[in-house]
């Protein structure tokens, strides 16, 4: 499996990121947002979302009290989940989970998918030290990710 880490340098950083994954990404996709508060999913979420959807002036709530907010780009929906407050994974089905995957989802807080977890997604873990050092460590994607992938939009 992939691993790649980077050094997100600014939230600049996060947003490219972000709009490097959203040309990568395809129909059933899964891109599971991990990371301590203030690491920047929601960063990463809206940016992708503003660029898959070819919209950057695109209103992208958090999805924490909803659950789940659904956008409809032109190549596929997007479903952006935030985990936080589910009480379980059973729960999902009632969030129109397996409707969702035939699109891309986007997931904040997929700790909490436990066996719905998708086998082939990617997983963006998210981290900030104690000097303000924003991390991202990527894992998955083997087909489409590699360093020279993000190399050419996305410095080191």
């Amino acid at each position: 499996m992939t691993h790649i880490t980077r050094v997100l340098e600014s939230e600049e950083g996060t947003v490219q990121l972000a709009r490097v994954l959203a040309v990568l990404a395809r129909s059933g996709d899964a891109l599971l947002l991990s990371g301590p508060l203030g690491a920047g999913k929601s960063v990463f979420a809206r940016a992708f979302l503003r660029c898959f959807c070819g919209n950057d002036a695109l209103e992208v709530p958090s999805p924490t009290y909803t659950l789940v907010q659904t956008y409809e780009a032109p190549a596929y929906t997007v479903s952006h989940f935030d985990l936080w407050r589910l009480g379980g994974p059973e729960e999902l089905e009632e969030l129109g989970w397996d409707d969702a995957r035939e699109g891309i989802v986007l997931v904040e807080w997929p700790e909490r998918l436990d066996d719905l977890t998708p086998p082939d997604a990617l997983h963006l873990v998210l981290s900030v030290d104690a000097q303000g050092v924003r991390t991202v460590r990527l894992q998955g994607w083997a087909d489409r990710l590699d360093e020279q992938s993000l190399s050419p939009r996305f410095p080191a």
